[in-house]
């Protein structure tokens, strides 16, 4: 068995809430031997405007004809600032940059599109691997989704086979799953075998967030606050809880704006946060309806196991016990930088990194590329 290495993973999630996510992490691609330093470097307002900016023409360009300009300077932008925000975390943790193994940088996801019976996906994050490796003087794994979806897979989840090895860390069975909460929900299921099973469930924070902003109501629900003092609009949710996607069967993935805060057009703000928040948790309960056995507990990272409402309502609407991902000793907003961590390690030592039954590529496929 290899030794393991230090390694740092770095997650900027498509809620843009304008920080980077980086993590240390000490394994062999397999395991966990130790969680490091974890920390949330926050870009600068410039970033976080082009990042917005870069979004929208993403979705006007729509993967047809070249890249907007714009995609390279944000890609400069967030490679620089990323690499200054590994560094931070390395130095604040007593090592240097010699003791790192590898880095896993995600990049920023622009746009998403899943394959449809007869034509592959498509799936682009913005990041600049070459460059970063230059700047930082380590190996840089990157580009983790893309061949993936040429191979026919969905190019997600991808943090299924992290989910595992903490899940393995646990000793527990099909009782249990992971739930991550960040713009889109995703659910992986391991029965303790052989037996892995990721997908997206639906929209957690992301519509709902640009409900608020749209609303001039601040970047976020804080707390379910607003949402806990309205009703939740239930002839609306219903219709919406028909939406085809909830009960397609895996694998299966979503872009952050497949589902938008339109589903509250013509809503108060306060039935329009209440609708939305319990269409997440409705929408995760279709999911969990689908896994090979119903888990009776999630455990749950992200951000939205910040909002107790959001909480309550997995048990009310999805019927689950949700716990946050603390109360087992995982650290809930540092799990995805920590997944690309590990992943980076497992490009690293060439093993594979989705599966048939988490994206649905062919077989299991090795994936991101490596600077080094």
């Amino acid at each position: 068995m290899p030794a393991p290495i230090w390694a740092v993973g770095l997650m900027t999630g498509t809620v843009l809430d304008g920080n980077i996510d980086v993590a240390l992490l000490k394994t062999d691609g397999e395991s966990i031997e130790r969680f490091g330093s974890y920390t949330l470097a926050p870009y600068p307002q410039e970033i976080r405007d082009t990042l917005e900016e870069t979004l929208a023409q993403a979705r006007k360009w729509n993967f047809e004809g070249p890249d907007p300009a714009i995609f390279a300077k944000a890609a400069e932008m967030l490679t620089r600032a990323q690499s200054a925000a590994v560094k931070n975390l390395v130095e604040s943790a007593g090592l240097g940059m010699a003791d790192i193994g590898v880095v896993g940088f995600h990049g920023q996801s622009v746009l998403h599109r899943a394959p449809q019976p007869g034509r592959i996906g498509a799936t682009r994050q913005l990041g600049d691997g070459e460059l970063m490796h230059q700047l930082l003087g380590v190996k840089v794994a990157y580009d983790f989704r893309s061949a993936d979806v040429r191979a026919g897979g969905q190019g997600a989840p991808l943090a299924a086979i992290y989910h595992q090895a903490l899940l393995r860390g646990l000793g527990t069975h099909g009782d249990t799953a992971v739930l991550n909460l960040g713009g889109v929900a995703n659910v992986t299921y391991w029965d303790g075998a052989d037996r892995l099973v990721a997908f997206d469930t639906g929209p957690a924070n992301a519509p709902l967030n640009d409900f608020m902003k749209a609303h001039g109501l601040g970047e976020m629900d804080r707390d379910g606050a607003l949402a806990r003092s309205g009703t939740v609009d239930e002839v609306r949710l219903e219709k919406l809880l028909q939406h085809p996607y909830l009960s397609a069967p895996p694998p299966k993935s979503l872009d952050r704006f497949d589902f938008t805060s339109a589903m509250a057009d013509g809503l108060d703000p306060a039935t329009g946060a209440a609708t939305l928040t319990a269409f997440t948790a409705a929408a995760v309960g279709k999911g969990l309806d689908l896994l090979p056995t119903r888990p009776t507990k999630l455990i749950v990272s992200g951000g939205g196991r910040h909002n107790p409402l959001m909480m309550e309502m997995l048990k009310v609407r999805a019927g689950v016990e949700a716990a946050p991902a603390e109360t087992v000793g995982w650290r809930g907003d540092a799990i995805e930088a920590e997944c690309f961590a590990f992943l980076a390690v497992r490009v690293l030592r060439g093993l594979p990194i989705s599966f048939p039954t988490t994206t649905g590529a062919p077989r299991p496929l090795l994936g991101g590329r490596l600077a080094a």
